[in-house]
């Protein structure tokens, strides 16, 4: 670990304020000028994986430098697919190998953000709130639905401002989408699709083998591992390409689903699902001999995922989810030259009603409101003023306000919704892993778990076939369990 002394924190500048002989109160403005934030008001926040999306992430919580950065955190001391720049823009900050020293030495922190491979999400979140730190966590929340149930549980329990990484939950377009089914613009909504593009990395292949003579210096494997199985060093792994790998990530469900998901989660109101069933993509390398690969994600999958009536939507409703490229056909309503989702089509959302449709792109953008007869209804996206819709910077105020005030409240991807949120996307996985569980009959195999699964999501149970139930959970690598 390469760590620099800091310079007197918030809570010593407070302290020694306290047993000055005279007090003399001096405006702000006139020690800083507009827009000054004194030292005692700043929060002291660090970051866990500051390459990749933690580069932003962290940055984005300095809302323009009004807080302190006093630590980063990164397996990869030298990383070039953001650590150094991280580093860079932040030299005063001490650096670790290791979120745990972190926690144990910055004795001053009020906040972290955790951008790391989603395997390692919750040991980072429960240790950071064992010690009342406040959390920003990339989505998926967790590599599993246990996890995600216990964080929720955890963060509520504690008091700790939290915030998943979801950044287009606080698009103000999903304002307008959901004002078109308050107002019963499309009636009960019976079916919604959703799909993606991804992955657009390695997947559905073999397991790559293991190069540990290509270890690079100031890479941490074993920190990097953390609760998975301990294995050699793979560059196929680090940084980016384990999210088609179980033991690491969540595939193209984890990565999308809780940006695309959440838009009819949130307007409709939807809660635990009731059952999943899936089929997936095969790869031949022999003819009528499909490849069995059961440690990675397959590369592509359709998941048809069930849902009671809500207070929103009073009728049950089924949820298909595609990925890989495949993506559902343009009804009648839609015309066909308008684009499905994004411009290109490659991830979307479809909400189906007995009135109508609405269609948007990832993070909520491009909200479409088709009904029979009359033009389609579009939204005008205002003008961004603040990096990724101020989703970094409103957890920041929230942290200032208090758990439970107004700020907390007004939280669009705090635990208590995020949760569910991943649950349900995670529930997509459990009946894709279910789909390649086998065993031995006779000359051929029988692939047991292609079935319809039923979920008690009170419980976190599959209730007709419990080798499913593995999948809620996971094994930890010993001194790594949560």
């Amino acid at each position: 670990m390469n760590k620099k002394k800091p310079s007197n924190g918030r809570r010593d500048f407070i302290k020694k304020s306290l047993l000055a002989s005279s007090i003399v109160i001096v405006p702000r403005h006139v020690l800083g000028g507009t827009g000054y934030t004194a030292p005692s008001d700043q929060l002291n926040i660090a970051s866990i994986g500051c390459g990749g999306k933690g580069r932003p992430d962290i940055i984005n919580a300095t809302v323009n430098g009004r807080e302190r950065v006093v630590a980063l955190c990164d397996i990869d001391s030298f990383g070039k697919h953001g650590v150094t720049a991280s580093r860079k823009k932040f030299p005063k900050a001490n650096f670790y190998n290791d979120f745990r020293q972190l926690l144990a030495e910055e004795k001053d922190l009020d906040a972290i953000t955790v951008s790391t491979p989603d395997h390692t999400h919750a040991n980072i979140a429960m240790a950071a709130m064992e010690r009342n730190v406040h959390l920003y966590v990339q989505k998926p929340l967790t590599h599993n639905i246990k996890e995600a149930r216990l964080l929720t549980e955890t963060a509520r329990e504690k008091k700790i401002v939290t915030q998943m990484g979801n950044q287009g939950a606080s698009n103000p377009a999903q304002l307008q989408v959901q004002k078109w089914i308050n107002d019963g613009e499309i009636g009960n909504v019976h079916t919604v699709k959703v799909w993606t593009n991804r992955p657009v990395w390695p997947q559905g292949i073999p397991l790559p083998k293991p190069d540990p003579e290509n270890l690079p210096e100031g890479l941490a494997w074993d920190l990097w591992l953390g609760p998975a199985k301990a294995t050699p060093y793979s560059s196929s792994m680090h940084p980016f390409n384990w999210r088609g790998w179980w033991e690491y990530g969540t595939g193209a469900l984890g990565d999308m689903g809780c940006h695309l998901i959440d838009i009819p989660f949130r307007a409709l109101g939807l809660k635990y699902p009731t059952a999943v069933e899936c089929s997936v993509g095969s790869v031949y390398r022999q003819m009528w001999t499909p490849e069995h690969l059961p440690q990675g994600c397959p590369p592509s999958s359709f998941v048809s995922i069930n849902f009671d009536s809500t207070e929103i939507n009073s009728t049950p409703l089924t949820l298909e989810w595609s990925d890989g490229g495949i993506r559902p056909a343009h009804p009648d309503l839609i015309p066909p030259e308008d684009f499905l989702g994004d411009p290109g089509s490659n991830n979307g959302v479809m909400m189906i009603g007995e009135q109508g449709i609405i269609t948007t792109g990832v993070y909520g953008y491009n909200p479409r409101l088709y009904k029979k007869g009359q033009a389609v209804m579009t939204y005008e996206q205002p003008k961004e003023k603040e990096a990724e819709h101020g989703h970094h910077r409103k957890w920041i105020d929230a942290i200032k306000a208090g758990f439970e005030s107004d700020e907390h409240k007004a939280l669009t991807s705090s635990f208590d919704y995020a949760g569910p949120l991943t649950e349900t996307v995670l529930m997509g996985n459990i009946a894709i892993r279910s789909y390649l569980l086998r065993k031995k009959s006779g000359r051929n195999y029988d692939y047991y778990g292609r079935r319809k699964l039923l979920w008690d999501g009170n419980a976190m149970k599959i209730t007709n076939l419990e080798a499913a139930n593995q999948f809620v959970g996971r094994e930890y690598r010993k001194g790594w369990e949560v």
